[in-house]
């Protein structure tokens, strides 16, 4: 009997490496540290309904990924975004000229990890610390104590900062994912009783704290109880308030948006703010996925490729070509 991969990190790439392994006939266990999948691709669900905090859409370029958005679309996980798309500068808004194709799951982001983490064992609130080899086995160790294991492979799908710890076993490896800088973003939902008299459904904010802003209704399938917006702050700005108190960031940023989106604005029924410490990579990278196939030790993530949602499915898909590959 043949020990099964463990696969630590439950958002797109983690999930697309465990479908190409368990449609190889492989057997996958997952863990995250969170309550449940997507990663960055997760939605909150609030008094507001649910939100996308993290990744607010994404695009296909890649042919591979191309013919997947549309089976998903098939299925019912994703649709179309076509908002009133608006770029601000100089306090100015201007029509965005941007006729990108724009993807959103449905009826909220992580409807897509949740559909394909389906019925995969998974181990959820499990932080795993330690990724330790014994004589022919890999184990994990999680932050209660527990260990997990035998598995006969890990793939290692967290963020670059995170995965660098984990994979201890394989310094190459290790000093890789520590090079890569990931950039911090503040997002903010505000919700409004009375829709905002605007336009705008998405903008691309230049010269501001602001980067970006998006209208929760105007994406298919939502909930449209309350105008619910969200903001996500730039890099910069959310790097030199990255200790900032959240009260204090909704009430900067919420300043911020009302001066952009040029209408009266009631004080909101709803706020939250949430920091994803690591949003981005700071630039891009061209590894597909990190490899030391002899030990049986991968990383994968937006991270190695473009940033993108669709460079976490590609990295996903190549640390498992990768270790079949070897198998063979």
């Amino acid at each position: 009997m043949n020990a099964p991969i463990a696969i630590i990190g439950t958002g797109l790439a983690g999930l697309s490496a465990a479908q190409a392994l368990h449609a190889a006939g492989l057997e996958v266990e997952l863990f995250d540290k969170s309550r449940g999948s997507g990663g960055r691709m997760a939605s909150k669900r609030s008094d507001a309904g649910s939100l996308d905090l993290g990744a607010q859409y994404f695009t296909a370029r890649d042919r591979r990924f191309v013919e997947v958005v549309q089976q998903w679309q098939t299925r019912g996980w994703v649709a179309q975004w076509e908002p009133d798309l608006y770029n601000a500068r100089d306090g100015q808004l201007s029509a965005s000229p941007d006729e990108q194709l724009r993807w959103v799951g449905t009826p909220r982001m992580s409807a897509i990890t949740r559909a394909l983490l389906g019925a995969l064992p998974v181990h959820f609130s499990c932080r795993i610390t330690e990724v330790f080899r014994g004589d022919r086995h890999w184990n994990l160790l999680d932050a209660e104590g527990n260990s997990h294991g035998p598995f006969s492979h890990v793939i290692i799908a967290t963020p670059a900062p995170q995965a660098s710890a984990l994979l201890a076993a394989a310094p190459k490896l290790a000093g890789a994912a520590a090079s890569v800088v990931m950039e911090p973003t503040w997002a903010v939902a505000l919700g409004f009783e009375t829709p905002l008299e605007t336009h705008v459904q998405g903008c691309f904010v230049q010269d501001s704290s602001l980067d970006w802003v998006a209208r929760n209704r105007s994406k298919p399938g939502r909930d449209n109880r309350l105008d619910t917006w969200v903001l996500h702050a730039t890099s910069t700005w959310s790097r030199q308030h990255l200790d900032l108190p959240k009260e204090a960031v909704i009430e900067q940023l919420h300043g911020t948006f009302a001066e952009l989106i040029g209408c009266a604005l009631p004080p909101p029924s709803f706020t939250l703010a949430h920091r994803w410490l690591y949003a981005r990579p700071a630039q891009a990278h061209q590894w597909g996925a990190l490899a030391d196939a002899d030990l049986g030790l991968y990383a994968c993530g937006d991270w190695c490729l473009s940033g993108r949602v669709e460079g976490a499915w590609l990295s996903g898909q190549d640390a498992a070509r990768r270790l079949l590959e070897h198998q063979a």
